[in-house]
């Protein structure tokens, strides 16, 4: 889901609240106090999890407050939204943020993923999945990503899932309808390259990358139409925007190239 977490308004003096894509979330002091839903719980124990396996690229989970917000850190730093800065597109960038996601994945071993998710498992489990990873999800310290946010669309999954979404964000793997596109097809395969490298992608996930990446694109499209669908207002709005067919568009052209992204690997 894109939430672009860039326009604030002030309400109380002692909080500031901060207008995403999909979500409000109140600044108040260090903490930020997020919606909750009943994946929230399982949210809350993964972060605890990442804090005692001492990944310092997330935010503390501190519980719920009386209303029944969920209570994180708020991690100080930059996060970017379109049209975004060059120094997200830079090399260093990607090869910071492969390297980022990779320690996450790590520090998701040994996590009991039982309670529910606000996506379904998918198998194999090697890893929990952030679900979300993009630079309106990562925190940039003088241009470099230091930590991601917002672990809502977390849930069990093969790595290559969180992966193939990383990629096209951050690559990124936009089509010509996409006013983010960048650089050629051949520039684009060897962005792909860099990241996998740099995360240590095993051959045999860099095989099925190209497909996944077009899956991923169109299961994107396939949720906002369906939470549309079920009167979500922030998803009809995406819909409206022209949101899904863009992530159509996108999974279009991927596999068009898909043979000559997989050459690049």
């Amino acid at each position: 889901m894109t939430r672009p977490f860039r326009d604030c308004i002030f309400g109380r003096v002692d909080q500031e609240i901060l207008r995403g894509g999909v979500n409000a979330v109140v600044r108040r002091g260090s903490l930020l106090h997020r919606p909750a839903g009943p994946w929230s719980p399982t949210v809350q124990a993964l972060l605890r999890h990442l804090a005692d396996a001492g990944f310092p690229g997330a935010p503390r989970a501190h519980g719920f407050d009386d209303d029944g917000h969920e209570i994180v850190d708020f991690v100080a730093g930059d996060v970017p939204g379109y049209p975004m800065p060059d120094y997200v597109w830079s090399s260093e960038t990607l090869v910071a943020t492969a390297r980022l996601l990779r320690a996450y994945h790590e520090a998701t071993a040994g996590f009991a993923a039982d309670g529910p998710w606000y996506q379904p498992a998918r198998e194999p489990a090697e890893v929990v999945c952030h679900g979300d990873v993009a630079p309106y999800n990562t925190v940039f310290r003088a241009g470099h990503p230091v930590a991601l946010i917002d672990f809502d669309t977390a849930h069990p999954g093969p790595r290559v899932w969180d992966i193939a979404y990383a990629v096209y964000r951050f690559v990124p793997l936009g089509g010509p309808a996409n006013h983010d596109r960048r650089g050629t097809v051949a520039e684009q395969a060897d962005r792909v390259r860099l990241f996998c490298d740099a995360y240590g992608l095993p051959a045999a996930d860099r095989a099925q990358l190209p497909a996944v990446v077009e899956e991923r694109a169109r299961a994107m499209a396939e949720l906002i139409r369906g939470r549309a669908a079920a009167g979500d207002a922030a998803f009809a709005r995406h819909l409206a925007e022209g949101h899904a067919d863009l992530y159509d568009s996108d999974a279009a052209y991927v596999r068009e190239h898909a043979a000559a992204f997989a050459e690049g690997l």
